[in-house]
C-alpha cells in the first residue's frame, strides 16, 4: 500500500523563472519520507534521539519528466518495493494534476547513530514496513 501526502512547490523552490529548482525536490523529499515513517508510528526525533537511528540515502536515481511550476500541488507517492537486513527500497512518483512530474528509485540503510554503522531494521519498524511492501506475485507481476 503507497503512501500519500501532498506538498505545494513555494516560491524559495523555485529558480527566478519559476520553475522547480531540481535539488530543492531532494530537500522536500526528504520531509515526505521523514512524514511517511511517521504515519507508521515513527516520528524521527524518537527515533534520531531517543533510537538513536538514522536513515541515511545509500542509492537515488531521479528522472524527470515535466517541470514543476510556482504554486503546483505536487502528490507524492512512496512504495516500499523491498526490505532487506538493514536496506529499504523506495519507489517515489511525483504528479501534479494528472502530470507526472519525476520518479525516483531509492535506498536507505538503518544506521546506529553511536556505531556509524548498518544495523537490522528493528522488529516493529520491519513490521510496520512489511504493510507498505508492494506484493508482486512472481505468475502476474501486473498483480
Amino acid at each position: 500500500m503507497a503512501f500519500t501526502t501532498t506538498r505545494r512547490l513555494n516560491f524559495g523552490d523555485c529558480d527566478p523563472s519559476g520553475i522547480a529548482y531540481f535539488p530543492s525536490y531532494l530537500n522536500i523529499l526528504v520531509g515526505v519520507y521523514e512524514e511517511f515513517f511517521e504515519a507508521m508510528g515513527f516520528a524521527w526525533p524518537q527515533l534520531i534521539n531517543d533510537r538513536k537511528l538514522g536513515f541515511p540515502t545509500v542509492t537515488l536515481d531521479l528522472t524527470f519528466k515535466s517541470p514543476a511550476l510556482h504554486g503546483d500541488m505536487m502528490d507524492f507517492s512512496i512504495a516500499v518495493i523491498h526490505i532487506g537486513n538493514s536496506s529499504l527500497d523506495l519507489q517515489h512518483t511525483v504528479t501534479t494534476g494528472d502530470r507526472l512530474l519525476w520518479t525516483a528509485q531509492q535506498r536507505l540503510v538503518v544506521t546506529s547513530h553511536e556505531t556509524k554503522k548498518a544495523v537490522s531494521w528493528p522488529d516493529d519498524m520491519r513490521l510496520a514496513l512489511n504493510e507498505h511492501l508492494e506484493r508482486h506475485d512472481a505468475h502476474n507481476p501486473a498483480a
